[in-house]
Order: C-alpha cells, then structure tokens, then sequence
C-alpha cells in the first residue's frame, strides 16, 4: 500500500457576510493516496475553490482535520502554514503567475530566493526542473518571449523546484488552446506516472479531468460523486 498523502475529516467552511453566512463547505470526507492523480469538479459556488485553498493551506477550515503526509495542518498557525506551502505543495495557476521581464530560469528559481541555497546550486535545481518540462533551450527567454503553453511549463517547472509531495493545479489549462493544453496534461500525467508525484487538479473541463485517474464532483460544498478510470 502506498499510504495516505491526505486525509479530509469532516471538514466545514463558513464565511460570514454581514449578517448572513454562506456554507462552503458541509462536511467533506476524502482519503487522497500517495500518487494519486484526482481532479476536483463542479460549478459555480460548488466549494471547490475554497477546498482547494483549504488543501494548498491558504486557508483554515471552521471545523473538521486535514491530515497532510502525517501532520494535522487544520490546526497550524499563519508561519507553520506557510513552511508546509514552501516545503511541501506546488501551485500552478491557470493565470501562470510569472514575474514579467525577467527569464525562464529567474521564475523558476523564485522558490529559492528566501532559502540557504547558494546561487550556483539554485541555478543547477532551476535547470533540473526545467529540463524536466522540456524547456532547457528557453531558459534565458523572457516571459515575453515565451506562447502560453511555454509560461505554463515554466509555472510548473517553479512548482517542481523544492520536490513537493503535492502539486495542486488551478484550472492549469484554462488559459490554453487544446492542443497546448494537452501538453500540459502529458507533463502532469509524466510527473504521476514516472515521478510518483500526487497530483490534485481543479478543472471544470471534462476532457481535461479525463486525464485523471480519479474524479470527484462537488455540489453545494459536499462530494455527491466520485469516477475512477
């Protein structure tokens, strides 16, 4: 067995709004094995964004555990939740989220800045993650310089720097044609497949959530159903 990357007990969410209050999330139970390739599915005001946030620890569930690789993180302050985002998730976004004017290997490198990491090996773990979407002879390209498919390796080349046990990916192929987008998926089906990484993807696309090898679906902050391919 390969063990459990994440355990969700019960978990609640409410935002209060002036006087009224909104039920994000109603009590969500799911076990997420060590490479697992889920996708989150839903519509509008389903509760995936804000389980997400939850799972990317940028946010604190109103009740309920989230277990992450053996730690209780529901319970965490503002500083140990930020050293589990750095040590242990990778973001990928579907806006890229990446530095304008500076280089391929600048984007990814930014994880490191705030690190013990001396430059030479920042740029040598830079270059691995890079090589390893396919983007060694883009590294000096601006961001400028780069189709959208290229910023969206890049993004995942950053998310991969620190060896996550987590990648969670926003929508990844949102911004992307379909040809692109289905670069995109290779390389995360790559990374789950020949890496081992567990993968967490929200998407509203079908096709896209194909790629997965487990499904959910939220529908007013609880899973009503989960496919396995």
């Amino acid at each position: 067995m390969p063990g459990n990357i994440i355990e969700l007990r019960n978990l609640t969410k409410t935002y209060y709004i002036g006087e009224t209050h909104v039920d994000a999330l109603q009590g969500v139970s799911y076990t997420i094995e060590k490479g697992d390739f889920l996708a989150v599915m839903g519509s509008s005001g389903s509760g995936k964004s804000t389980l997400m946030n939850i799972l990317g620890c940028l946010d604190k569930p109103t009740s309920g555990e989230y277990i992450l690789d053996g730690e209780e993180v529901s319970k965490f302050d503002k500083n140990k939740l930020a050293r589990i985002r750095n040590q242990k998730i990778g973001f990928v976004f579907q806006s890229f989220n990446l530095l304008a004017r500076t280089t391929a290997l600048e984007n990814t490198e930014l994880p490191l800045l705030y690190s013990s990491t001396n430059g030479k090996d920042m740029t040598a773990r830079a270059m691995a993650s890079l090589a390893a979407v396919g983007l060694t002879d883009r590294a000096h390209h601006k961001t400028n310089q780069l189709s959208g498919g290229e910023q969206q390796r890049v993004a995942i080349a950053r998310a991969l720097l620190n060896n996550p046990t987590l990648i969670l990916a926003d929508e990844p192929t949102g911004n992307l044609d379909s040809k692109t987008s289905a670069d995109i998926m290779n390389i995360f089906k790559t990374l789950n497949e020949e890496k081992g990484m567990t993968m967490v993807m929200v998407t509203h696309e079908p096709d896209i959530a194909a790629w997965a090898r487990k499904r959910i679906h939220l529908k007013d902050g609880l899973i009503v159903r989960e496919e396995r391919s």
